[in-house]
């Protein structure tokens, strides 16, 4: 559904600023052709810089380190090469691209990769593609419906368990970026899942909601508010032992997630992330390392396939 829907927007758009163009120049006003169909084509860059903006009034009061205008400004930037990548791209034209890895008998252990809100697997399709290459097998899911509640996601999660389970024999990694985070912690609930995971490890995950949650209308966004009832719920269930087991990554230049520290965990090993924004922050390099030495990698090279700053690959 998510990939059909973002494919119509990404030709809507291209079409849009086409028919723009050509309307204009035959006008005999290109500087306006340009110009409209630059801000068709790009205007999401816009967007990013207010929230950008939004979330350095946040995180005055936020007890993460300040981050500094440069830092800012080099995370709207990431996030600007980025986003098409992943939005018109990867999820509406490639989620399929890179199949699930689940060799029978692998004997070892494996990686369950969960998306957050408004993606689907093809987000992690350079991840899937390393892991690949390295021999560990990997499911990725695609949290359907795209605007449903969280606690339906829990039963996605738990049939991307029971795969990797069946094929390796051994209690899974889970990484979970976004939204991914609480169907994985919803999943933990539903099913008492703390004797079946390895690892979890969150990647700008709104474990405590998010400022920009307030602006949502669907389930899962009024889930993701600032201190929901859904979330005060879930935390009053959760024994303080199992977010041990949580390796959270969290950023002060996360556009999405803020005020920063609202992605951490008490008790969880939290790791901050300078100078990264949000959906970058997928293809840190950090982030994946600390995957790789959790499942345990082939080499004893770090992988160094994601710079900060850096686009990453397709």
């Amino acid at each position: 559904m998510l990939a059909r829907l973002q494919q119509f927007t990404t030709i809507g758009l291209i079409l849009a600023a086409a028919a723009w163009a050509a309307y204009f120049i035959r006008a005999g006003s290109p500087g306006w052709a340009a110009a409209g169909a630059l801000l068709i084509l790009f205007g999401y860059a816009l967007f990013l810089a207010i929230e950008f903006v939004m979330l350095w009034f946040v995180n005055r009061r936020d007890s993460c380190p300040r981050a500094t205008v440069g830092q800012l400004v080099a995370a709207w930037w990431g996030e600007v090469l980025t986003a098409p990548l992943v939005f018109c791209w990867r999820q509406p034209f490639r989620s399929q691209a890179e199949p699930d890895f689940v060799p029978e008998g692998a004997g070892r252990r494996g990686v369950v990769l969960v998306h957050g809100f408004v993606c689907n697997r093809g987000l992690w399709n350079p991840w899937m593609r390393e892991l690949r290459s390295r021999g560990v097998p990997f499911v990725a899911v695609n949290l359907e419906p795209v605007f449903g509640s969280i606690d339906r996601y829990a039963e996605i999660v738990e049939r991307a368990v029971q795969r990797i389970e069946s094929a390796t024999g051994k209690a899974p990694v889970i990484v979970a970026h976004s939204m991914g985070g609480l169907a994985v912690r919803a999943w933990l609930d539903c099913c008492q899942g703390d004797s079946r995971i390895h690892r979890v490890i969150t990647i700008g995950s709104p474990h405590r909601g998010t400022f920009l949650g307030r602006f949502g209308h669907a389930p899962n966004t009024r889930q993701m508010c600032l201190g929901s009832e859904w979330q005060c719920q879930l935390a009053s269930r959760e024994p303080a032992q199992r977010f041990e087991r949580f390796t959270c990554f969290y950023g002060h230049c996360d556009n999405v997630v803020f005020p920063a520290s609202t992605a951490t965990l008490p008790g969880a090993d939290n790791r901050h992330v300078a100078g990264v924004a949000h959906v970058h922050m997928t293809h840190h390099d950090e982030v994946f390392n600390e995957v790789l030495r959790w499942v345990g990698s082939t080499s004893d090279d770090a992988v160094e396939w994601a710079k900060p700053g850096a686009t990453p690959a397709r």
